[in-house]
């Protein structure tokens, strides 16, 4: 029997000592613009999106279930964005993702960002006995570094587009499903 699908109380407003992580508001379309078109941001997520899927994503990204907006603390600017979404490869996972605006790469805001929203989510779904997943390239050291910084486990290796990626797990181990 497959898991239920996660739920999580939506809309909510993380914060930490730097950042704020709330949802997309209309005046961040831009900032979230920039992540997902900057050739840097997207060097290991497939590149810029194309140009349809931009318009899509910028028509409704807005108030979006399980979309945050990342800002310095108060009222600064957008950082970036994190994600929390049902994972597409497994039922019953939660999968994390994340972008930054370059400018604001090496202080530590991604890690506290993704720390935050993964905390939230398994404290979320402890009950449940469900896990929050993050997949990243294998060639994306950053990333890997980040992930496992704030706890969460390698659990496996696969290819995906043409690429090598690693599966990373927070919450409870379920070796009977990965």
């Amino acid at each position: 029997m497959a898991p239920p699908p996660i739920t999580f109380p939506w809309p909510t407003t993380l914060t930490t000592d730097r950042l704020v992580l709330r949802p997309i508001e209309p005046g961040d379309v831009p900032a979230m613009t920039r992540l997902w078109t900057d050739t840097e941001v997207r060097r290991h997520l497939g590149g810029p999106v194309d140009e349809e899927t931009l318009r899509l994503r910028e028509q409704h990204c807005v108030g979006a279930r399980g979309a945050f907006c990342v800002t310095l603390r108060a009222d600064g600017p957008v950082v970036g964005g994190v994600q929390l979404e049902p994972d597409p490869r497994r039922a019953g996972r939660a999968e994390v993702s994340y972008q930054l605006l370059p400018e604001h790469w090496g202080f530590g805001y991604g890690r506290e960002a993704v720390a935050a929203v993964v905390g939230w989510a398994c404290e979320a779904t402890a009950l449940e006995g469900s896990q929050v997943v993050a997949v990243t390239q294998e060639a994306n050291g950053r990333s890997r570094r980040l992930l496992e910084s704030i706890g969460m486990e390698r659990a496996e290796t696969f290819v995906e587009w043409g690429a090598a990626q690693v599966l990373y797990v927070a919450g409870p181990r379920r070796p009977d499903r990965r």
